[in-house]
């Protein structure tokens, strides 16, 4: 979960779709004279990348397996992965990237101000700020989950929680939506907050709750870093989608983000994205299919 949203953008896009109407008449009106002025303003930002030498990429460095430190200070991640792609792309050098290290609210500012080229900081799409930025195809498809012990739990997954009614409590990190959002799942659940999802973790591994409600992103990390410890209780809600973004005006810089995006999932460089999808998530990602491009049916 991306704790420093505020609520009504907050991840979940799901929170802002009641706009969604009326946005889409407005969509068709922003994006033509975005484009119209790009064409007149000379060069892209690809342009400008190519002749500084480097990119620069706004992220974060707390958030496992997104962007975070190693135990040795090196800055890692799923993110992190996805600028060194793009740096390669554009100069056959990972190692040609600078990362500015921001806050959740710093994303867009940074990107308005020209800061940073792009942002690649598990940004939930949403369309109050598509008005803002302009979007790259999603990377990743986030949700909530309910983590259970392994070994010794009342409950062995979503459907032996649920029969179970008022008689289990769920964990989660304080938040004003977070008996909205656990009720959504287990309409009769207790509903114990903590001031962090560590602290849920916690209470979890101290049996005071029966279940931790946690980004199934984050619950994978955890899985992987502890293997035999942790289950999935089996069931994902609240979907939203995980993009990077550029500042808006620029066709031609959005459009090579996408295509090096697009070609990671589904190309050439499919091994190493499906590679970074194995190591942070534990994910082992389908061969696409060769033949017909079927995504483009």
């Amino acid at each position: 979960m991306n704790q420093n949203d505020k609520p009504n953008a907050e991840r979940r896009g799901l929170f802002g779709a009641g706009v969604a109407g009326a946005a889409i008449g407005g969509v068709s009106a922003l994006l033509a004279p975005r484009a119209a002025a790009a064409q007149g303003l000379g060069k892209s930002k690809l342009q400008v990348i190519k002749e500084r030498g480097k990119l620069i990429v706004g992220t974060g460095s707390t958030n496992p397996p997104w962007h975070f430190q190693d135990a040795s200070g090196q800055l890692v991640g799923m993110d992190i992965d996805l600028a060194r792609l793009l740096a390669k792309s554009l100069f056959d050098d990972p190692t040609k990237v600078e990362f500015v290290l921001q806050g959740s609210d710093a994303r867009i500012p940074s990107l308005i101000t020209d800061k940073v080229d792009i942002v690649v900081q598990w940004m939930t799409v949403t369309p109050g700020r598509a008005q803002q930025v302009e979007f790259t195809i999603p990377y990743y498809r986030e949700g909530v989950g309910l983590m259970l012990l392994a070994r010794g739990a009342k409950h062995k997954n979503y459907e032996e929680l649920k029969a179970a009614g008022s008689a289990v409590t769920i964990g989660g990190m304080q938040n004003v939506f977070l008996e909205e959002w656990i009720h959504k799942a287990l309409p009769q659940a207790r509903v114990d907050a903590f001031e962090s999802p560590d602290a849920a973790m916690q209470a979890l591994n101290a049996r005071r709750i029966d279940a931790s409600m946690q980004d199934q992103s984050a619950m994978r990390w955890l899985m992987q870093q502890a293997p035999g410890r942790f289950v999935d209780a089996g069931y994902g809600w609240m979907p939203n989608s995980y993009a990077s973004a550029v500042k808006p005006g620029d066709p031609v810089w959005l459009h090579w983000v996408n295509t090096v995006y697009k070609e990671a999932m589904m190309g050439v460089d499919f091994d190493t994205f499906a590679a970074s999808y194995k190591k942070w998530f534990g994910i082992e990602l389908p061969t696409p299919k060769v033949g017909f491009p079927t995504e483009f049916a």
